[in-house]
């Protein structure tokens, strides 16, 4: 099946009172997993890309290991661009076969964020590529993302019209709580989402998709298997699950997961080497991350983002 773009999948998902997966990708194991889940699911699944996993990957290998999922699977898939900091990269992405492109202009002004954003969709909509944009900051650590606790800023309502309006942009991502990275918040810190802020922003941007990225909930499972084959980790508290699933019944169409595949990847990795000291071939220790992957995306789909059976 060939390559979606993310406007009917938003539409769908709008209307179903569901969201869809956004999953980072960064090597073939995490592809296989992802779409393996998805496709076992019948869900409709977004593939998408931060600018580290194209320095790691090169651009050229990550379409191509996206466009055989495609190939390999008949359920709609998307692949997006994550954070493009700048009209270059996004250009980059669109020109070279990505149906949907992410323009972060959250750290500049309002009136800046609009123009660079505008710039991004008009280029996009000219070759049939849907853009999302950002109002607001979240704080966290992640690839090239690093915004300070006290940096971090909860999105205005109250510009949330005109900025969609002079951008045209097709989707928004907001800032109402959720944080970039693994380990957003510390024992004995409660995790809060502003819903008020998210209905808010629903009356004033009725039928539009919205954006909730930092969204891993950091699964326990995976930090315990880690901390008991000789990882270090600090003990952390995620986004708690049933705070996704209230939003993904909501006017959120769209919630990213990238830090809970990472360590779902890492325990399996960590597990293998450990219990098997010989193993010395990549196919011996890639294949239970691998199926760590499979394993927390088929949950995520079924249980937080209620996407299961409608590709």
């Amino acid at each position: 099946m060939a390559l979606v773009t993310t406007k009917e999948m938003f539409k769908k998902a709008y209307d179903g009172g569901y969201a869809i997966g956004a999953f980072n990708v960064n090597n073939m194991e995490i592809v296989q997993g992802i779409t393996e889940a998805a496709q076992e699911m019948r869900s409709p699944v977004i593939l998408q890309v931060s600018a580290g996993a194209r320095k790691y990957a090169k651009h050229i290998y990550l379409m191509k290991l996206v466009e055989a999922a495609a190939a390999d699977t008949d359920i709609p898939i998307a692949l997006h661009l994550d954070h493009g900091e700048d009209y270059e990269i996004c250009k980059s992405c669109i020109d070279g076969g990505f149906t949907s492109v992410m323009i972060d202009g959250s750290k500049h002004s309002f009136e800046d964020n609009i123009a660079l954003t505008k710039r991004v969709v008009e280029y996009a909509h000219s070759k049939g590529v849907t853009v999302e944009g950002e109002l607001g900051k979240l704080a966290g650590i992640e690839d090239n993302i690093n915004v300070k606790a006290e940096d971090a800023s909860y999105t205005n309502p109250d510009e949330v019209e005109e900025f969609v309006r002079k951008t045209g942009v097709d989707s928004l991502a907001i800032a109402i709580g959720t944080s970039h990275g693994a380990f957003k918040f510390k024992p004995g810190q409660k995790p809060m989402l502003r819903f008020d802020i998210l209905a808010e922003i629903e009356k004033r941007l009725p039928n539009y998709p919205i954006v909730l990225h930092g969204s891993s909930s950091v699964n326990k499972e995976y930090v315990e298997i880690i901390q008991k084959y000789n990882g270090a980790l600090d003990d952390a508290i995620g986004i708690p699950e049933e705070m996704l699933r209230r939003a993904a019944k909501s006017a959120v169409c769209k919630i990213n997961i990238d830090s809970d595949l990472r360590l779902a990847m890492t325990a399996g990795i960590r597990q293998d080497l450990t219990v098997n000291p010989s193993h010395f071939d990549p196919r011996q220790y890639l294949r239970l991350g691998r199926d760590n992957v499979r394993t927390l995306v088929k949950h995520k789909i079924e249980n937080v983002l209620g996407s299961a059976g409608k590709a």
